[in-house]
């Protein structure tokens, strides 16, 4: 293959766990902390997510793109291109329509209005982990592709040469 897929393979890789980290250390470390921080109030919160949360899934977007991308310009095998495409779809749900309803219920709290109960967190933290453990396995899977890409090695091979 040319050195221009190896270098796809690779950017692939690294998109994918880049985005795993933000995604972890966003939305699995620094939003439920934030409410247990002296001081914190339920508005300052609110308004602290809503800037947190509008710049992750911009960082997001970017990342899939590069992603995407790169597993097109490097022609990655099925299971990784139907891993990008799940990735691709959550994150278009979240962006078209569970971050704006969660944008208006939080701007509704921040006005003095109370929020009727719903689900939209419970809906979006359980695409989170589907999110984050589909970044990791997709990013295993685009590192091991990427090894057998950078190494040229026919599939099923080591690409480092056993001792004897």
């Amino acid at each position: 293959m040319p050195r221009a897929h190896a270098t796809a393979s690779l950017l692939l890789t690294l998109a994918l766990f880049v985005w795993a980290g933000m995604v972890a250390g966003i939305s699995f470390l620094e939003a439920p902390l934030k409410f247990t921080a002296p001081h914190i109030t339920v508005p300052l919160g609110l308004g602290i997510g809503r800037i947190v949360f509008a710049a992750l899934n911009k960082a997001e977007l970017l990342l899939a793109a590069v992603a995407v991308v790169s597993g097109f310009y490097g022609r990655v095998p099925a299971h990784i291109g139907t891993a990008l495409g799940l990735l691709s779809g959550v994150l278009l749900l979240q962006t078209a329509w569970l971050l704006p309803a969660l944008d208006v219920r939080a701007l509704a709290l921040l006005a003095g209005h109370p929020a009727p109960p719903n689900s939209l967190h419970t809906v979006y933290i359980g695409l989170e982990v589907v999110k984050l453990l589909t970044l990791l396995l997709t990013g295993c899977w685009g590192f091991r592709w990427a090894l057998r890409v950078a190494g040229q090695q026919p599939q099923g091979q080591p690409a480092v040469p056993q001792a004897a």
